[in-house]
């Protein structure tokens, strides 16, 4: 990593394109607080390198001046391993939405997470498919009427933390596109992480899904409806913070702080696999009496597992050393070849 000796600023981070993005969309926000922890990273913009797939998210190599490719549905998660890889002094960032990532790029998704190069992935979800006009996404909620589900989407929908659980990822956090500060938070915890981070966001598609997260953002439910964890402190959350998360057992329950429970709260802890996975299932209908609130912040960090780039380099160089330098057409030509007549 280069060392700089004038330090940037978030403008230097943003090229001459016009940033073209519906008015209102939450990717514009998303944008600036990018632009604004890089610069405190302390690395020349060389150094950074922003790949998307396919989407109205996947514009924003674009207006990021620095390295960056626009490349194909589904794929960027393979071309991005690929490139950290074989270059692992390089930043590198994936920009992905819901339809890009969990439809046609998936088993590319998984796969990444459980390879675990180290590799940022901004999952912008909006739950629905905006690029293309507003058809349903695999993270829209059962019912949703759509232009390609007139009576109704019959399909369950993706819960992106707990597929990410599921597939091993080291570093699992979610974050909204209303809340600047926890983004840059969230972004740089990121960053620090040593292997594949996985950052959920939740982004408002004002013209084909508008307030898909107003009750998680809006001032008059957001307390009520969201979760904000931090590592060592208890699971508050109300009006007036008066009621907690505790554990019976495995089974969370909702308790009221004020009756002299507080003691028993549960506290978070980052490196709890067990515990993540059960808040990553906090994914009631709001419509539900008694749901429980929807979990804002790092939900799981592993900082004991290898990054794939790392095991990569250290094989080819364990090879080079035992074996010495191959010759390509010595294998080509090798016993495993015949002659069709």
């Amino acid at each position: 990593m280069s060392e700089l000796t004038t330090k940037l600023t978030a403008k230097d981070f943003a090229s001459d394109q016009e940033v073209r993005w519906c008015p209102g969309c939450g990717d514009y926000s998303i944008l600036k607080q990018i632009q604004t922890v890089l610069p405190d990273f302390g690395r020349p913009k060389e150094e950074f390198v922003f790949i998307s797939g396919i989407g109205c998210s996947s514009r924003f190599p674009y207006y990021m001046d620095t390295y960056g490719m626009h490349s194909i549905h589904g794929r960027a998660t393979a071309i991005a391993t690929g490139l950290k890889s074989t270059r692992p002094d390089l930043s590198v960032w994936v920009i992905t939405g819901d339809g890009d990532s969990l439809s046609i790029g998936g088993n590319h998704f998984i796969h990444l997470l459980r390879r675990n190069p180290d590799i940022n992935i901004l999952l912008f979800n909006n739950q629905i498919y905006g690029l293309t006009k507003g058809q349903y996404s695999p993270t829209s909620e059962q019912g949703k009427v759509t232009k390609s589900t007139p009576m109704g989407s019959l399909d369950f929908p993706f819960n992106p933390i707990a597929l990410s659980l599921g597939a091993d990822a080291t570093f699992v956090a979610r974050t909204l596109d209303r809340d600047p500060k926890h983004q840059q938070m969230i972004y740089k915890r990121g960053y620090e992480h040593k292997g594949t981070s996985m950052i959920e966001i939740y982004q408002n598609c004002n013209v084909f899904n508008d307030g898909a997260f107003e009750i998680f953002t809006e001032k008059g439910t957001k307390k009520q409806e969201t979760l904000f964890m931090e590592a060592g402190k208890p699971l508050l959350f109300g009006e007036n913070i008066e009621k907690g998360i505790k554990l019976d057992g495995l089974k969370p329950t909702i308790v009221d702080v004020t009756e002299g429970t507080a003691n028993d709260l549960w506290i978070h802890d980052e490196t709890d696999l067990t515990k993540a996975t059960i808040l990553s299932r906090f994914f009631d209908d709001p419509a539900m009496e008694n749901h429980f609130p929807r979990p804002f912040g790092i939900f799981y960090v592993n900082e004991n597992k290898s990054p794939f780039e790392k095991l990569f380099n250290d094989q080819i160089e364990f090879s080079k050393t035992t074996y010495g330098s191959g010759d390509l057409d010595k294998l080509l030509a090798g016993k495993e070849t015949w002659v069709v007549n």
